[in-house]
């Protein structure tokens, strides 16, 4: 039985830390610098999910494709929002045979880590039923050249794209969260005490810093480069202890995906100068508890 859908502010107007995590390229995650060259941390076309997207694309008929298979350059694989879909049918829907959602299952299992699995499975059943009411796109063909596979819903984006795109963690932006209204019962809360185990972490100075006043608009959080301006900290500014604590955090933000996948941000953030590149910032605005366990 579907859930009632629970109201989404935080998909239109803001960037919040429990509802759902956007992740451009890689310059929002960071862990430990030991890792592999950039060449060997990326996903292939021949991982798990990448070789099941292989065989997904050829599964799919000529009608199939004119609904769910596009160039791989279009637009639309480029647009992120966390309630969207960029085709129409679901994957329960008959527009798919058994094979097919079998398919797309080992896809899903596949760029997650076990852990990730299980608790997208328990997300999407609360948000909307489960993933049968989600819907795929491919984008390009795995068999002659670049390709990107893309599963699109409420709270929820995830794609496999065997490194097509050049130096983008994941094959870019991404979306997880969890429609639960209460902070202490959603299912990525370890994840907003981990980050406030940071915050705690810092002296006075630094933490008014680090806190910022008002949530910025999603379009107001654009990737800058080198040269940007970033709100918040930088991580530069501090101790090797507090460095520690940044790089646990990031390592529970990206505890539900594949190695592949984090092996790739890991090396992307240490070929753009590593932790001490980074900032930081904790918003007061959207404090969900009045608690001052900042949830964003």
């Amino acid at each position: 039985m579907q859930r009632a859908k629970s109201a989404c502010g935080d998909c239109e107007n803001s960037v919040t830390r429990r509802n759902f995590l956007r992740t451009a390229g890689a310059v929002a995650a960071v862990g430990a610098l030991g890792i592999p060259m950039l060449a060997t941390a990326a996903p292939t076309p021949k991982s798990t999910a990448e070789s099941a997207v292989a065989r997904f694309h050829a599964s799919l008929t000529a009608e199939q494709k004119k609904v769910v298979a596009f160039d791989f350059d279009h637009e639309l694989r480029k647009r992120l929002n966390a309630n969207w879909h960029i085709t129409k049918p679901s994957i329960d829907d008959k527009f798919y045979t058994a094979d097919q959602r079998q398919i797309i299952h080992e896809i899903i299992k596949g760029v997650l880590s076990p852990e990730g699995y299980e608790k997208i499975q328990k997300q999407t059943e609360y948000d909307n039923g489960g993933l049968g009411a989600y819907s795929v796109a491919m984008f390009g063909d795995p068999a002659t050249g670049k390709f990107e596979w893309e599963l699109t819903g409420r709270h929820l984006t995830l794609r496999a794209d065997g490194d097509s795109v050049d130096k983008a963690a994941f094959g870019g932006p991404i979306v997880y969260g969890h429609g639960e209204d209460s902070a202490k019962q959603n299912l990525f809360y370890n994840q907003t005490l981990q980050v406030n185990e940071l915050f705690k972490g810092l002296d006075a100075k630094q933490a008014a810093a680090a806190l910022v006043a008002k949530t910025p608009n999603e379009s107001a959080v654009p990737l800058q480069g080198a040269k940007g301006t970033f709100p918040g900290i930088s991580v530069k500014e501090l101790s090797s202890d507090q460095k520690g604590l940044v790089e646990k955090t990031i390592k529970s933000l990206l505890s539900i995906y594949r190695q592949e996948d984090v092996d790739e941000v890991l090396a992307i953030i240490k070929a753009g100068g590593g932790l001490d590149a980074l900032h930081f910032a904790f918003y007061q605005q959207g404090d969900l508890d009045n608690d001052k366990v900042w949830d964003i």
